[in-house]
């Protein structure tokens, strides 16, 4: 009678264990980019630890200040260098790799019944393959570099059903915004999600990555969907390693139960400063907006980008539109596909693989009083810019406002 996460935390910490308990587990898998892996390594040093516990199980990407935007940040990312060096870490993504939570699932390291734990909120977003992936802080990351476990309490389950076939111009995004408003920014604090249905069977896993994504948007701990025959092609010549399929006891106890059909679900737009703040794209259409942003570990895709493209057609972007896929595979492929050169024929400015403007760090940093629509997965007050207004919403709905330059009903264009 035991959810996904009980299951493989049990088996994580050697011991049945329960939601509510607690369990001192084993990590697989320890990522910190380059934001994060700087006071990770700071809080290591301050401990005397010299050693990590296991180089082969540490994962570090450069992707939210990258290239370094000023000589503060290049210098921190100098020295994290050496450091990787200095402890033979195997997997350092260099800048132009990709955002950490694409290039962990494209190198084989996201996988169906591993514990995962990341220095970013967002690496719930593994739990598209079935595994437990959760974001702790720096100082916590620095105590599983040295020991390789982690101290967590297993979580109560909610368990979400999502039937029905998606609309025309939908995507998994809409979906996404559909979820986090229902169960609301805080409705599913410290508690796992588990995502079942004829529409979550229906997604690609770009897709279910979307919709782990932001599970973190609703206060969830993690978010599981269970594998299946798309988690196996996808992972079939790049798994890192053996993985367990873990599902769901048929008798599991759930503390909360949502169901939605998606049939008739409109693109959706979340309004600021919150992510719950969902509506109807129409309830907001006709609002000018100065910048239109396609890209992070929400939306950075292939498939976000071809949708993209295919919005455009021979159109022009009356806004300046920043894409940015990604990882460099994803760019190689969707300039293999034409989708980069319609893009920038219509106007957009591609930037390298990486996090760009999501966090205000630079690539897109918006000026105070001005709005973006993006396609991230926080629109919180200054998060792009001191002042700025941040809508959230699907590449289609993005490359269709920035068609006509305010907030548009992608099925107008």
């Amino acid at each position: 009678m035991l959810t996904i996460s009980e299951k493989i935390l049990s088996k994580a910490g050697g011991r049945s264990a329960s939601a509510g308990e607690f369990v001192e587990a084993d990590v697989d898998f320890a990522m910190a980019h380059d934001g994060t892996s700087v006071l990770a390594v700071k809080s290591l040093r301050e401990m005397g630890i010299t050693r990590v516990f296991d180089p082969t199980k540490i994962i570090i990407p450069f992707d939210h200040i990258v290239p370094a935007n000023n000589e503060t940040a290049a210098n921190l990312q100098r020295e994290i260098r050496e450091w990787i060096r200095e402890q033979g870490i195997e997997h350092h993504y260099d800048l132009g790799k990709g955002v950490c939570h694409q290039v962990l699932p494209e190198n084989g390291f996201a996988l169906p019944g591993k514990l995962i734990i990341g220095a970013d909120s967002h690496t719930c977003t593994y739990g598209a393959f079935g595994a437990f992936a959760t974001g702790v802080g720096a100082t916590d990351m620095a105590e599983i570099f040295a020991t390789g476990k982690i101290w967590l309490r297993v979580p109560q389950t909610i368990r979400v059903t999502i039937n029905g076939t998606l609309p025309r111009c939908t995507s998994a995004k809409d979906v996404t915004l559909k979820v986090v408003g229902e169960i609301g920014a805080d409705g599913a604090t410290y508690q796992a999600i588990e995502y079942y249905g004829e529409a979550i069977d229906a997604l690609s896993m770009d897709g279910r990555m979307t919709l782990c994504n932001m599970a973190i948007e609703t206060g969830a701990k993690n978010a599981i969907i269970p594998p299946d025959e798309k988690t196996h092609t996808y992972l079939a010549g790049r798994a890192s390693g053996e993985y367990t399929l873990v599902q769901a006891d048929s008798d599991a106890e759930y503390v909360d139960e949502y169901e939605f059909d998606v049939s008739d679900l409109e693109p959706l737009v979340a309004r600021p400063h919150s992510v719950d703040n969902t509506c109807a794209v129409g309830s907001v259409a006709g609002t000018p907006i100065d910048q239109v942003f396609i890209g992070t570990c929400t939306n950075g895709r292939l498939e976000d980008i071809a949708a993209a493209a295919r919005m455009v057609n021979d159109s022009m972007f009356k806004t300046r539109t920043i894409v940015i896929p990604a990882s460099r595979k994803i760019l190689l492929d969707a300039m293999d596909a034409g989708y980069i050169q319609r893009l920038v024929r219509a106007g957009a400015m591609i930037a390298p693989p990486g996090c760009g403007p999501c966090l205000g760090a630079h690539t897109g940093v918006i000026g105070e009083g001005e709005v973006c629509l993006s396609t991230a997965n926080r629109n919180f007050k200054g998060r792009m810019g001191k002042g700025g207004l941040i809508y959230l919403a699907s590449p289609e709905t993005a490359a269709a406002s920035a068609i006509r330059g305010e907030i548009t009903d992608p099925r107008e264009i």
